[in-house]
Order: C-alpha cells, then sequence, then structure tokens
C-alpha cells in the first residue's frame, strides 16, 4: 500500500485539472476568471468607469489576468498585496501560413516560442490550441484536445552519431510536425479545420494565435506517488496557486489591511515586453484606477505603491540527482520541501533581505517550510518578473517559486505536496 501524503491532495488534484483546462494562455486566464466568478468576483472592462465600491473584480487582456478584492472600507492609500506569475510556457507555434509538406506528408509550419527543450517534443502526441479571431471583431477559444500532430525524430539508423555525439536539431527543419498524407497542399486547410472543430462558418477565421500542447495528462508518479509529472508547470502552477490564495482570502471577509491582488502575464519567456506582459503596463494602470475609483489622489497613489509587496512566483530548479555538480554546493533545493526563496545579488531575482524576511513571516504564519535557492556561480541563472515589476512600479518585490525538475519540456516534475505548500503560504502573504 502506498504510503499516504502529509497533506490533502485535492489542491494537488485540481492543479492537475487546471493544466489539462488550460493549453495555452488565453485558456489559463479563462479558467482562472471562470474560478474567481465562482468566488463573487465580477469581471470589469478597461473601456468602462470603474467605481469605488468594495468587492472583487478583475480585469481580462489576451492571455493576462489581473484580479483584486477591495474590502470594505478600504482607503484610497491602502497598499496592495500581489502575486505576480505567467501564464505562457514554451511551445511550438503555428505561423501565420501554416499549410505545408513535403514527400507525401501533410504538415503544419510552426515557429519556436521561448526556450523549450526541443527534443522533449519529438515523438509526442500533440494536440493544438488557442486564439481564433473572428470576421465580426469577436474571439473564441479553441482546444483540439487530442491525438493530431507529430513531430518524427530521425531513426537512428539514419544518425548512428546520435548516442555518441548527441541530438542536433535545426529549428526550422527538424521541427516542423506532420498531421497526415497527402501530395497536395492547400492553403486554409488547417484553419477550415479548426473552424470545423469550433463550430464556426467557413471563412469566419480571420487570424489566430495557436500553439500545440501534448496531450498527456497530469498523473502522479513514483512509488508513493509523491511526484506529479504534467505539462507548463511553469508556470500555471504558481496561477493555479495564486487564484486559489486570492479566492480564499476574499472568502475570508473585510477585515484585510491591504489589497489582495493576482497578476497573472503572458510573454514572460519572451522578455515580457508587450500590452499582456509584466513589462508593459496593464498591472500598473489597474492599480492606479483601483485608487483613483476610491477617490484617491496621485498622493494616494504614491502612497498606496510605497507599501505594496509583490511575491512573483515562478518554478525554479530543485537539485538534480545526476547533475547535482550543476547547483550551487550547498543549496540545494528538493521537491517535496516546500517553496524555494530565489536569490541572485545582480537582481535576477528582485529577492534582497527585507523582502526575505516577508516571505519568511508569511512561511512561519502558514506553518510552511522553505527552502532558498541560488544559482552556481559558473552559470548564469534565468530571470522572472520580479525584477521587472520592481523596476517598472518601484513595488518591493520578492521572487519565489516550486521548484522542479525538466524545467521548459513539454512535461515537468514537481513534488506532490509542493503546490499545496506555496497556496498556503501564498494565503499567509496576502493575508498578513
Amino acid at each position: 500500500m502506498s504510503a499516504p501524503s502529509r497533506f490533502d491532495r485535492g489542491h494537488t488534484d485540481d492543479l492537475m485539472t487546471f493544466l489539462s483546462a488550460s493549453p495555452t494562455p488565453y485558456h489559463a486566464v479563462a479558467n482562472a476568471a471562470e474560478r474567481l466568478e465562482k468566488a463573487g468576483f465580477r469581471q470589469v472592462a478597461e473601456t468602462d468607469a470603474w467605481d469605488g465600491t468594495s468587492g472583487g473584480r478583475y480585469v481580462l487582456r489576451g492571455g493576462a489576468i489581473i484580479a483584486w478584492y477591495v474590502p470594505e472600507g478600504a482607503a484610497a492609500h491602502t497598499p496592495f498585496r500581489i502575486v505576480g506569475a505567467h501564464t505562457d510556457s514554451p511551445n511550438l507555434r503555428v505561423k501565420p501560413r501554416p499549410d505545408t509538406g513535403a514527400h507525401g506528408w501533410r504538415q503544419v509550419a510552426v515557429e519556436i516560442y521561448g526556450g523549450p527543450l526541443m527534443n522533449s517534443w519529438l515523438d509526442r502526441d500533440l494536440g493544438l490550441a488557442g486564439r481564433l479571431s473572428l470576421r465580426d471583431g469577436s474571439t473564441r477559444l479553441v482546444n483540439v484536445d487530442r491525438p493530431l500532430l507529430r513531430v518524427p525524430q530521425l531513426a537512428i539508423h539514419m544518425d548512428r552519431a546520435v548516442s555518441t555525439d548527441g541530438l542536433k536539431l535545426d529549428k526550422q527543419r527538424h521541427l516542423q510536425p506532420v498531421w497526415g498524407l497527402g501530395d497536395t497542399v492547400r492553403d486554409g486547410d488547417l484553419i477550415a479545420f479548426l473552424e470545423d472543430e469550433a463550430g464556426l462558418s467557413r471563412g469566419e477565421v480571420t487570424g489566430w494565435d495557436l500553439m500545440t500542447h501534448s496531450v498527456e495528462p497530469p498523473a502522479y508518479l513514483g512509488r508513493d506517488r509523491e511526484l506529479v509529472a504534467g505539462p507548463r508547470m511553469d508556470n500555471l502552477l504558481s496561477v493555479h496557486a495564486g487564484t486559489a490564495a486570492l479566492a480564499a482570502v476574499a472568502a475570508s471577509g473585510s477585515d484585510l489591511a491591504h489589497i489582495p491582488v493576482l497578476a497573472a502575464f503572458d510573454h514572460e519567456e519572451t522578455g515580457s515586453q508587450s500590452d499582456t506582459g509584466a513589462d508593459g503596463p496593464l498591472l500598473g494602470s489597474v492599480l492606479e484606477r483601483s485608487v483613483f475609483a476610491r477617490g484617491g489622489s496621485y498622493e494616494d497613489r504614491a502612497r498606496a505603491f510605497a507599501g505594496t509587496v509583490c511575491l512573483s512566483s515562478d518554478t525554479g530548479h530543485a537539485v538534480h540527482p545526476n547533475y547535482a555538480e550543476r547547483h550551487d554546493p550547498t543549496h540545494h533545493p528538493r521537491a517535496g520541501g516546500g517553496p524555494i526563496l530565489k536569490v541572485n545579488v545582480n537582481n535576477r531575482y528582485a529577492t534582497d533581505g527585507s523582502g526575505r524576511a516577508v516571505f519568511a513571516a508569511a512561511c512561519e504564519k502558514a506553518d510552511v517550510p522553505f527552502q532558498t535557492f541560488v544559482s552556481n556561480n559558473s552559470m548564469p541563472c534565468g530571470t522572472t518578473i520580479g525584477p521587472i515589476t520592481a523596476a517598472r512600479h518601484g513595488i518591493s518585490t520578492v521572487d519565489i517559486g516550486v521548484a522542479i525538475l525538466s524545467m521548459h519540456s513539454a512535461r515537468e516534475l514537481c513534488g506532490a505536496d509542493d503546490p499545496y505548500l506555496l497556496a498556503n503560504a501564498l494565503v499567509a502573504f496576502l493575508r498578513p
């Protein structure tokens, strides 16, 4: 019999459902919004005038969502407590002219988005999902969540050196998936197929943002099921935890000293420079409008921002048992050990000593253990929305996350209890 978890796995079960239902950033924010609606939040349009009444609200823009809860009687200068995350993951995305093929194979032309582990996309059953823009100006989500595409690897008989010299992939020539047989490439075939899938008439779709995803569902792994394997944990794990934490805090009543916020951005994997990215104006605009809607002035806005703290939650690197020498010798975050605090003195992460104290206080309040991650000095580390948020808005920011293996793979791996621990720490942070 498997050993029982120390924790209720209901949160992790729900995370797996969220991952499966969110193959793209557009689906992720739609699912987060649906969960917040059930918690009493309501959507507001950026083009409408906002009121300053209490309650939960959210804004959707493309693959980004900003949600916040105003407690009863909140002053205009009330500071914010923000959980920041991102909705996008590295993958293969469909080009503007998608229909291609050669030598009797029908293929789909794709671009490489972000920095995927490209070998992890080979010989894997792939679905196709995204956003369709229609002739009438509306959009429609589409999700073909069944085996549709495959990027076939070259047989070893034609690449004898692959096992000794390593796999070498040309991004243009070697990663175009097949999806059928035929000698004739017909422009419009893929979009016509997706119009049928979405129940649309032919010719309704005039634009698209489409991407591939592995159709293999998330699963518990290991003898005692203490691990979870699944797609897009970087960084839908944090989006899910932040959504759950915000809903829980909003349900707690009006005795909040801060305004809790979830800010989940798109395009982190490509630098965050877009109207839905962390380097864009979306977060600052929403926070300022919240202040002004409550009758605040620029002085109130400045006071609110000065007292605001953001936890930038993104996945980090668990120590790899086969490559331990790649990690800092005194910092070995482990799966199952609780969330990680991410530190880099060159500001690739935004954490400083005061930020560590804020996170430590939240973890202590939630009775959650935490670990510290710092990169090996010989290897540059990645970065997050944390430094961008701190620099763009002048907001104190702390970088945290969950330690995983296989980051940027089509399928990643984490400890089964860590998502639950992260969510509890976020609740304590949002409700200090």
